[in-house]
């Protein structure tokens, strides 16, 4: 498929063109991740008796938290089509495509009927459209990171390509604060309707976002390539086995890299919901408020340090992270462990206040600074996803069954501490990037 480009709207100055992107994909990602936090939420509340009913309540909850994971099985195949479809179509109409996709499917989970209304069916349909949102979420975080990067100006990309990582926090606010809400308006039938609310509500959410994301431009970086390649006539190459062949280092250290966020960034707000009000028996406002409020920290702290990265290079940067996502897991566990609301609180604001912002911040930026501009679409995004699948999918319910196992939470210690000396050892085999020309990256 081929595509001819046309420049930017003389009209818009091109700073203008810059904040319209650069906002088209922060909140593309602030909805799309909105749904996907609904759904994280809901499976660890209620999604247990509602569609995976047994007479065991562990069991129930470890398949609720399993159908959380499903959706981590499609994002690599996402990443790879939307890949594929951005560094060929462009960036703007892939996220199109990927936005209206996740929508539609969680629209859709806040309309089925529940296992004891249809059996089987139910949580088979919740599965189907589980997929349906992890297909979509596998393209869309490449897309939004590279719509902002490419678009920042000299000595900016860590500071613009950290936005949409904002977008993802501020999903996280989002659909967290709107599953609390909605337990306050439903009440005591909260397990009946009042759970439906939050996915319905995307609905407005969706409309909002998919007109922003229309008026969104392309990127410099592919207009330029495209040109280059329409006025050499040059043949068009599929960027999948590019990336394999001639990407293989790039592609392991984005792989890696993510290791240390992507499985304990859903320990520290998926399982951690879960554990509790399922293990402590606590009241799930406990959790709740711990993510809302550690929530309105990350989102204030992703921009900081993807400013600071901007000034002292991609790897001091999340090294930091790294480290303090290492050192503090044990006291993070031991405070939520304690059972008291505000130790949970404190737990929860360490992780996401200087842990995880220090070392997801700078992945948009350093990941399209690893990739030339006709793969980078598909590289970054395939190396994120794959990741996901690894790691941060079945990272809840794995999480669930080492607490049974063990009666402690010290294996969820040592899991904090090699993934994050993993992605700390991946950076190191790089170089540092913060100065490099996304132009003259090597093809």
């Amino acid at each position: 498929m081929t595509t001819k480009t046309a420049p930017p709207s003389p009209a818009l100055t091109p700073e203008q063109l810059r904040r319209r992107s650069v906002f088209s994909g922060t909140i593309g990602a602030i909805v799309e991740w909105y749904e996907y936090t609904v759904y994280g939420t809901a499976a660890a509340l209620v999604f247990g008796s509602l569609f995976f009913p047994s007479e065991n309540e562990a069991v129930s909850q470890i398949a609720a938290l399993a159908s959380f994971g499903v959706g981590f099985l499609a994002r690599p195949l996402g990443a790879f089509i939307a890949g594929h479809l951005g560094d060929r179509i462009g960036r703007k109409a892939t996220l199109l495509i990927t936005f209206t996709i996740m929508s539609l499917a969680t629209a859709g989970i806040g309309l089925l009927p529940t296992y004891q209304q249809v059996g089987l069916m139910a949580p088979i349909l919740l599965c189907v459209l589980r997929l349906a949102q992890g297909f979509a979420v596998g393209g869309e975080w490449g897309g939004a990171a590279i719509i902002a990067v490419e678009n920042a100006p000299k000595g900016r990309r860590g500071f613009y390509g950290s936005w949409p990582q904002i977008g993802v926090s501020c999903g996280l606010l989002l659909g967290t604060a709107a599953v609390w809400l909605a337990q306050i308006v439903s009440g005591d039938q909260f397990d009946t309707w009042g759970w439906r609310l939050p996915f319905l509500v995307s609905i407005v959410l969706a409309a909002v976002g998919l007109y922003i994301r229309m008026r969104a431009v392309e990127s410099p970086a592919f207009l330029e390539a495209k040109k280059e390649a329409e006025e050499h006539q040059l043949e068009e190459v599929a960027p999948i086995p590019v990336v394999f062949k001639y990407h293989k280092k790039s592609l392991l250290i984005a792989m890696f890299s993510r290791f240390a966020e992507a499985g304990n960034y859903y320990l520290f707000t998926v399982f951690m919901l879960s554990y509790v009000a399922s293990t402590l028996d606590l009241p799930s406002s406990y959790g709740l408020t711990a993510v809302i409020i550690g929530s309105a920290l990350n989102i204030i702290m992703i921009p900081i340090f993807g400013r600071i990265s901007d000034t002292i290079g991609r790897k001091k940067t999340f090294f930091f992270g790294a480290t303090v996502i290492a050192i503090s897991a044990w006291p993070i566990f031991a405070l939520i462990d304690s059972g008291n609301p505000w130790a949970i609180i404190l737990g929860v604001a360490i992780f996401l206040t200087f842990g995880h912002p220090a070392v997801y911040s700078v992945l948009p930026a350093f990941y399209c600074e690893l990739f030339p501009t006709k793969v980078r679409y598909t590289g970054i995004s395939v190396g994120y996803q794959l990741a996901a699948i690894l790691l941060a999918g079945f990272t809840p319910v794995i999480a669930q069954a080492l607490v049974a196992w063990s009666g402690g939470y010290w294996p969820l210690v040592v899991v904090v501490v090699v993934t994050a000396t993993i992605a700390a050892i991946a950076v190191a085999a790089s170089k540092e990037t913060k100065d490099v020309d996304l132009n003259a990256v090597e093809g």
